[in-house]
């Protein structure tokens, strides 16, 4: 399959079935949107919404963040991972934000990771998700699921996906796949052992097609029938060609 067919059979698929996905994150700003992200770097979502209540209400503002410690904002995320890192990170992130932004979340990709814990990733989920711009973010889940489907071609890093994926997608849809990708990577195409059994992509799936053999096995007989097909046609007009040649 033709790689503009796998992405037309995705966006076909995910438009019709989940076309408003959205982040699993709780949140009610910008502000505590960015914390969230930068909290689920290697955990999971449920984990960061069971935590971030208590510590968006001792810290609901960027100016209160930032004028506490690593040490006090650990023991509000110590159930997360790598927790003495992200305290450091989300007080430092506070205090650009306060000092540099006044306050307010930026919007610009370049601008964002001018602060402690914000990657690449973590500053496209903020631009696409806060301002909408045709940013995606590729995680584990969009890195994985993007090259199993085929999206991705031999894409060695998250960045190589995300130019693949902005090249191929309609920009406007950018921020949904995202969520389309991720969602479909969580709970189908997981990382040890994907459920192709009750997956609804497997039709234009590469992953499926390289090592379910009932797939490959269809595939090899459509490509011999096609050849045959070809060949009977090519034998065709080669007879009409030979009479035509006769008559002239």
């Amino acid at each position: 399959m033709l790689k503009t067919a796998r992405y037309k059979a995705f966006v076909d698929y995910f438009s019709t079935h989940q076309p408003n996905p959205v982040t699993e994150l709780h949140y009610n700003s910008p502000f505590e949107l960015l914390v969230a992200v930068i909290l689920s770097a290697q955990c999971t979502d449920k984990r960061i919404n069971q935590i971030t209540p208590a510590l968006f209400e001792r810290f609901p503002t960027p100016e209160s963040l930032a004028a506490s410690t690593p040490e006090e904002v650990y023991n509000y995320i110590k159930s997360v991972s790598y927790p003495n890192n992200k305290a450091k990170h989300l007080v430092g992130m506070a205090k650009i934000l306060v000092s540099e932004f006044n306050s307010v979340v930026p919007q610009g990709i370049e601008d964002l990771q001018k602060m402690p814990g914000v990657g690449r990733k973590t500053a496209n989920v903020i631009s696409s998700v806060v301002y909408q711009e045709p940013a995606i973010a590729v995680d584990t889940h969009v890195f994985r699921v993007s090259n199993r489907l085929g999206l991705a071609n031999k894409a060695k890093t998250p960045l190589a996906t995300e130019m693949q994926l902005m090249k191929y997608l309609p920009k406007e849809l950018l921020g949904v796949a995202h969520h389309w990708l991720i969602l479909h990577g969580r709970y189908i195409c997981v990382a040890r052992t994907p459920k192709c059994e009750i997956c609804p992509l497997t039709n234009f799936c590469k992953y499926f097609e390289q090592t379910n053999p009932e797939a490959i096995l269809r595939k090899k007989e459509l490509l011999k029938a096609t050849k045959i097909r070809n060949r009977e046609a090519f034998d065709q007009l080669r007879e009409i060609s030979n009479i035509i040649d006769k008559i002239t």
